[in-house]
């Protein structure tokens, strides 16, 4: 077989995701299987139970092995949680050979050294993504490779994360009995299934609402320029339709999804819902005018932190494409209408697209944004806009089971292991 397949997976708060997919000869990406499990080992994005994490990731890459009729060996993991943090840094380097061209050895070096920064020992760098960078002081470079140069200087954003929660997916993927290919960044996954590169030219923001985690990312000029996880997500909606309504969380998340509107001022149909009685007490009901009400404050919420991370990021008056919604939380009605008002910029919500074939209908929903980015990622590395892994090589596993490709899998793997030997 020519094409390459490569298997993401989204552990998520809610639900954990597995896509396979593959290009083909003409570089066209075909969903092979989709698989989906109810997650119950993750809290605001963290694994807190790793024996239902593992089995929630089993069952999920089960179903989509047999969709796919594929086995997987190694998987492309997604992370988040409230602990990932990002900062800005710059490095220098000299350029030593003799034509004084600029070659990838040079710009690899030069990533590297930017991650030299003082940093906690329980944190690691995920992502090193250049800005820009300087040949000579001349800025605004793209891409230094082959160009003369003496002195070659970059402005990065270094993305962080705890390395314990690192380690606990690790541990949770491999006690499943797969392995990890390399963990990406969810945000970064997400932006690369719903962003239009028009988009990340003239400026947007990313607000992925998940059930455990909000993420943000902020791109312009075809980089990404700010990233942030906050803790407060669709559960939260969930839980406020609980305790206000008194009921089960199950029957809560159920209001929310069939009746659910995030801005009271758009319900037109005020009937009356149904809502079961607990401990054998008669049914009650509620409008969804009342329903909406209890969500909106709580989308409001979500919202204004997120309009709060894009100010910090310095780019919120750059934002000239808005904001783009994707996750499970976007699916409720009037999100967009909601975040526009918020935000006081145009909203839309983001659906996975650059599919060609294959369950392509399956996964063209705002949930699966995180686990079909994953697999863009890498199938696609040049897609990247210029992001950087401290891994060397693109991630092109896995293969089919009886696929060669253990040395790029060794080495991340290996990438992976040193940095849990520091702890």
């Amino acid at each position: 077989m020519n094409e390459r397949i490569v298997v993401g997976m989204d552990i998520g708060t809610t639900k954990v995701c597995a896509v396979v997919a593959s290009v083909d000869a003409m570089d066209r990406i075909n969903i092979l299987g989709v698989g989906v499990a109810e997650s119950e080992g993750l809290n605001r994005g963290v694994v807190v139970n790793i024996d239902k994490t593992v089995a929630a990731v089993q069952q999920a890459i089960r179903e989509a092995e047999r969709a796919a009729g594929v086995m997987v060996r190694s998987v492309i993991v997604g992370i988040a949680g409230d602990h990932v943090q990002s900062f800005q840094s710059r490095g220098v380097v000299t350029i030593s050979n003799r034509d004084g061209e600029i070659t990838q050895r040079d710009v690899q070096r030069l990533l590297e050294d930017t991650t030299h920064v003082a940093m906690p020992a329980d944190r690691e760098i995920l992502h090193v993504i250049p800005q820009e960078f300087i040949v000579d002081g001349q800025d605004g470079v793209a891409d230094p490779v082959g160009m003369s140069g003496v002195r070659l200087e970059a402005n990065v954003h270094i993305i962080t994360g705890l390395v314990t929660a690192a380690k606990n997916i690790y541990r949770c993927i491999e006690k499943a009995g797969y392995e990890v290919a390399d963990i990406v960044l969810e945000p970064l996954a997400s932006s690369f299934s719903v962003l239009h590169t028009d988009e990340k030219e003239v400026g947007v923001a990313l607000i992925d609402i998940g059930g455990g985690t909000t993420d943000i990312a902020v791109f312009e000029d075809n980089t990404i320029r700010h990233t942030a996880v906050i803790a407060v997500a669709g559960n939260k909606v969930t839980d406020d339709i609980r305790k206000g309504l008194g009921m089960m969380r199950d029957q809560a998340e159920r209001l929310k999804c069939r009746f659910g509107t995030a801005l009271a001022d758009l319900v037109e149909d005020d009937t009356e819902v149904g809502i079961p009685g607990i401990g054998g007490r008669p049914e009650k009901t509620i409008s969804k005018g009342t329903l909406a009400q209890i969500i909106q404050p709580r989308m409001e919420e979500i919202l204004e932190i997120a309009g709060i991370e894009i100010k910090r990021s310095g780019y919120a008056r750059h934002l000239a494409a808005g904001a783009v919604l994707t996750g499970g939380g976007s699916l409720i009605p009037g999100t967009a209408a909601l975040a526009a008002e918020v935000l006081g910029i145009e909203a839309r919500t983001g659906h996975p697209t650059g599919l060609a074939g294959g369950l392509v209908e399956e996964v063209s929903d705002p949930k699966f944004s995180t686990a079909v980015g994953l697999v863009l990622y890498g199938l696609r590395p040049e897609a990247e806009g210029g992001t950087a892994s401290l891994s060397t090589e693109p991630t092109t596993s896995p293969r089919r089971a009886e696929s060669s490709g253990e040395s790029l899998v060794g080495k991340i793997a290996n990438r992976m292991k040193a940095w849990f030997d520091e702890l």
